[in-house]
């Protein structure tokens, strides 16, 4: 399998695709590992990931370089994501402090007692946008909780896992906890099959993670999906001008706009004129090639400019337009450059579907209740924004929006460790957050015990 960069349509690397028995092979060496990894104390399992985190930081910059040679990140974002990871890694090192269980005399002379058990070998699929970031959403927090992992990364952008594996083995991980494997379709499906592997987490598409998820539950793995998205950002005319624009078009060009909490869609409530031409203003200043990298391969290219045309077809009127984007001396790199659309409609195409690009698509409404109403008729349920200086008003939103995740005044409302990152609606399938404190439900079980030593305490109902 060939690894393209997306920058310049340059070969970068080639990986073999692994087999239903190379998946048999790693869930062996996973199953193997197990007794001893989980018997060995969590306090001594997050010693490797303090390694870990230091190798991160050590190798930043190369990582950092890979992440944005195989995904199309421009330099900076690519660093911002390894510093991410490094955060992640962070908040592992604490999970001694937060899986202490409970004890509690609850009759005279019983004890019981509870303790977070490692569930065995666990998977987990992750995608091609953040091919550092979303692998640490997992790795850090499963692995040190004591289970051992298969890893699937995307087959367009494989090498920087690779990389992370050599990482944690210089970390002191041993053989076996954690095992990569590559492929499409047919591994995600023998992952969701292969009966040694007792949970899967993913992230991707929605129509991905439906198929995924009731595979999974249907091979009655526990199972956590993570879909798509269809951010809103609902902008107020008391909105502050700068800093609205400047996070509006930061939140749909970042990253190329592939990401799951990039504002595709922006609702103007009343007369927010002002703010839009700044929009464009700040639009403009995005240059592909320099402050904004490619899409992923021509396919997504060619998907995204469709969808461009298919609104100006509809009516909808082009104020920045990226269609036909050549970066010089990159000829051959799949750039879409920054694209702002007015006056479209909730039934366009661009207003319902994640189009996972640089692309903003604005509509227009008089009232909040209306907005919201635009957002929450969507089938997802990720994030959604508000650009207000209204407190009561931002509270309103933050009660009515059927998102998992909303911002205000913040145009990519993620929430940092300690706090869990999670979607609502078809951006998730299962139960808790694949991040932070949410995460220790989803990767452990609950051992409960009862104990009782002084037969002078007599017999009741609870002994």
């Amino acid at each position: 399998m060939e690894v393209i960069s997306p920058l310049d349509g340059n070969l970068l690397s080639t990986v073999p695709m692994s087999s239903s028995k190379d998946l048999d092979d790693a869930v062996k060496a996973a199953k193997a590992a197990f007794p001893a990894w989980s018997r060995t104390p969590i306090k001594e399992r997050v010693q490797v990931f303090f390694r870990y985190k230091y190798l991160l930081e050590k190798h930043l910059k190369e990582l950092a370089e890979l992440c944005s040679e195989e995904n199309g990140k421009t330099y900076g974002e690519s660093v911002a994501e390894i510093e991410k990871c490094i955060e992640l890694t962070e908040f592992a090192t604490s999970l001694p402090q937060l899986v202490t269980g409970e004890v509690l005399e609850v009759s005279k002379g019983v004890e019981c007692r509870t303790e977070h058990v490692a569930l065995g070998v666990v998977a987990s699929i992750v995608p091609f946008n953040f091919p550092s970031m979303v692998p640490n959403w997992t790795i850090p927090n499963a692995i040190a909780l004591g289970n051992c992992m298969i890893i699937k990364p995307s087959e367009k952008v494989p090498l920087s896992c690779g990389r992370l594996a050599e990482i944690l083995k210089e970390a002191g991980l041993p053989d076996g906890v954690f095992n990569v494997v590559h492929g499409d379709v047919e591994i995600v499906e023998a992952i969701c099959d292969h009966p040694d592997i007792e949970a899967v987490s993913f992230v991707g598409s929605t129509k991905v993670a439906k198929i995924v998820y009731q595979r999974a539950t249907h091979n009655y793995k526990r199972c956590l999906a993570l879909g798509g998205a269809k951010n809103h950002l609902m902008v107020l005319p008391d909105a502050k001008p700068e800093m609205t624009a400047q996070n509006v078009a930061a939140s749909m060009s970042g990253c190329a706009g592939q990401r799951c909490m990039a504002a595709s869609a922006m609702i103007a409530v009343g007369n927010v004129d002002s703010i839009i031409a700044k929009i464009v203003d700040e639009a403009k200043k995005i240059i592909p090639g320099k402050n904004l990298g490619a899409v992923i391969d021509k396919v997504s290219q060619q998907r995204i400019e469709k969808y461009i045309t298919e609104a100006e077809t509809n009516g909808a009127k082009i104020l920045v337009d990226g269609r036909n984007t050549k970066v010089e001396g990159k000829e051959n790199g799949t750039y879409v450059g920054p694209t702002v659309i007015d006056f479209v409609t909730p039934d366009m195409s661009v207003a319902k579907e994640e189009i996972f690009g640089p692309v903003i698509s604005i509509m227009r409404t008089n009232t909040v209740d209306e907005a919201l109403a635009i957002e929450n008729a969507n089938p997802y349920g990720n994030a959604a924004s508000v650009f207000t200086q209204n407190g009561s008003m931002a509270r309103y939103i933050i009660d009515n929006a059927s998102a998992g995740m909303i911002g205000v005044n913040v145009g990519v409302p993620v929430p940092r460790e300690p706090f869990s990152f999670g979607g609502w609606n078809e951006s998730k399938f299962g139960v808790g957050d694949i991040t932070g404190k949410s995460s220790i439900e989803f990767w452990t079980k609950l051992k409960k015990s009862t104990t009782k030593w002084n037969p002078e305490a007599g017999v009741n109902w609870m002994s």
